[in-house]
């Protein structure tokens, strides 16, 4: 038998409550019930039942690009509109790499700095 990915973990330095809050929101999954602010870690599941995102204080900053990155297909909303909601909730936006017809994606960074991108969803 092979493993499954049970979480995909995020380092902050920060306050893991409130990036969870930030990821909660963009993802429409809501914060574990027994997570609060100032808890070392904080997860939100996915209902659907795929892996978790645990977020976790660590003692270091970001210092490069990462190596890692979530890349999320917007559904009900075109990407242009995902991208405006991601900004709202607190996200900045780091390269747009949308091609001429259309397709591609839009780099960003959570608030702790975190990136992840935007493609193309289902109404464009």
């Amino acid at each position: 038998m092979n493993p499954t990915i049970r979480h995909i973990t995020i380092d902050c330095t920060g306050d893991p409550y409130d990036l969870a809050l930030f990821w909660s929101a963009l993802l429409g999954r809501p914060p574990a019930d027994d997570d609060k602010p100032g808890d070392p870690e904080a997860l939100i599941a996915d209902p659907q039942g795929g892996p978790a995102l645990l977020f976790v204080r660590v003692g270091e900053g970001k210092a490069a690009k990462n190596r890692l990155h979530l890349d999320l297909w917007p559904t009900g909303r075109t990407r242009a509109q995902e991208v405006a909601r991601a900004l709202e909730l607190g996200a900045r936006q780091l390269a747009d790499h949308t091609r001429p017809d259309g397709t591609g994606w839009v780099t960003l960074a959570d608030p702790e700095g975190n990136e992840f991108c935007i493609e193309r969803g289902e109404l464009h």
